[in-house]
């Protein structure tokens, strides 16, 4: 697979500033040709360089279409922080609370033997230490493409979700119930979607021309980066799909720049008051990833080489997949946008690892 020349691609970063040494990115990419992704779009910010993407492989197998950096792409759990992020930018309004209850916004909504809404906060809801099941575990997905086309209200994800036990683990258990249900939540305390409220409080804000909410539209803007499936033995294109189902817990559409753009953003302290984000980064253990912690819609991890990063992994039905990391103060980013499902995750992993630690 060719590898794709590093582009600047933030308007800001037209010239690259004196020192700026890419060959940590290059590195990266010639590395990343191994892990047998289809393709790999990369993007990195740095003190010196400012933002930098590149790509390797092909973004459209049909076509032979490159990865060049600057495709649009379903982030998937991504999705997560943008919606902490406008909560915690609601509880700095003082439009509503991190301990306020389900039942204080959607009174009656969370009411069976097994989950009472009257006892779980937003905190809870953020943080997946709620105790409400994951909605994927139902009956109703077990069929991996039989509601690929349907249009999915949140609201029967959440009515999905009450009719199954609760979740083994505990206290903490991931489950895109809780972020659907925060999505519920903010359209009730705003009167708007919450998808409405990423673009209007965090995309429109930042630039992020190449973010949006893609409701019931099944493709992706152009340029896309496809996602592919192995089935049988076979690859199949899933890029198109009605994602309407996913909502606050994983539905948003991005660009590497974009992604990059935002979590530097958010941890620099452009997003969020200082007390706000201190309580996203108050964190819990995540058992599911060993030494990994989870705060409020974030990911906490410390890296092999000895950085603590932040983040969040996202993955979609699609064939899409998310890495990225960022440093606590914002100034080192790194945002692998990924068009398929099989790949060598612990290969990337290191590999993001080592760009982290070497981009200045």
């Amino acid at each position: 697979m060719a590898i794709t020349v590093p582009l600047l691609t933030a308007p800001a970063a037209s010239a690259a500033a004196p020192g700026c040494d890419t060959k940590p990115v290059r590195t990266a990419l010639k590395a990343l040709e191994s892990v047998g992704a289809s393709g790999v779009g990369v993007t990195v910010k740095s003190p010196l360089c400012g933002v930098v993407s590149g790509g390797v492989g092909l973004a459209d197998l049909a076509t032979g279409r490159k990865v060049a950096g600057d495709e649009h792409s379903r982030i998937a759990s991504n999705t997560k922080t943008w919606v902490a992020t406008v909560v915690l930018q609601l509880v700095g309004e003082g439009k509503l609370g991190l301990e306020d209850t389900v039942d204080h916004h959607l009174p009656g909504l969370i009411r069976t033997k097994d989950y009472d809404g009257r006892r779980i906060t937003i905190r809870q809801l953020l943080q997946h230490t709620s105790g409400l099941p994951d909605y994927l575990g139902a009956p109703f997905w077990e069929n991996e493409t039989a509601h690929r086309w349907d249009h999915i209200e949140p609201l029967q994800t959440i009515e999905q979700a009450l009719t199954l036990p609760p979740p083994e683990d505990k206290p903490f258990s991931y489950s895109n119930t809780n972020t659907n249900l925060v999505g519920l939540i903010v359209a009730e305390v705003t009167g708007r979607s919450i998808g409405t409220e990423i673009e209007q409080r965090i995309a429109k804000p930042l630039g992020l021309r190449g973010t949006y909410w893609p409701g019931d539209r099944t493709t992706l803007r152009k340029p896309d980066l496809r996602g592919y499936v192995k089935r049988s033995g076979k690859v199949l294109d899933w890029t198109e799909w009605n994602v309407s189902g996913a909502d606050a817990s994983g539905a948003l559409v991005s660009t590497g720049a974009d992604v990059t753009t935002f979590w530097s953003a958010l941890m620099s302290g452009k997003l969020l008051a200082p007390a706000q984000l201190a309580e996203m980064k108050r964190t819990v253990p995540d058992p599911t990833v060993p030494g990994a912690r989870y705060g409020l819609g974030v990911e906490r991890h410390n890296q092999p080489s000895g950085l603590v990063t932040w983040g969040h992994s996202g993955f979609m039905e699609t064939g899409h997949k998310l890495r990225n990391v960022v440093t606590g103060d914002g100034r080192r980013a790194v945002t692998l946008l990924i068009g398929s499902e099989f790949f060598d995750e612990e290969k990337v992993d290191s590999i993001v690892d080592v760009l982290i630690r070497d981009l200045r």
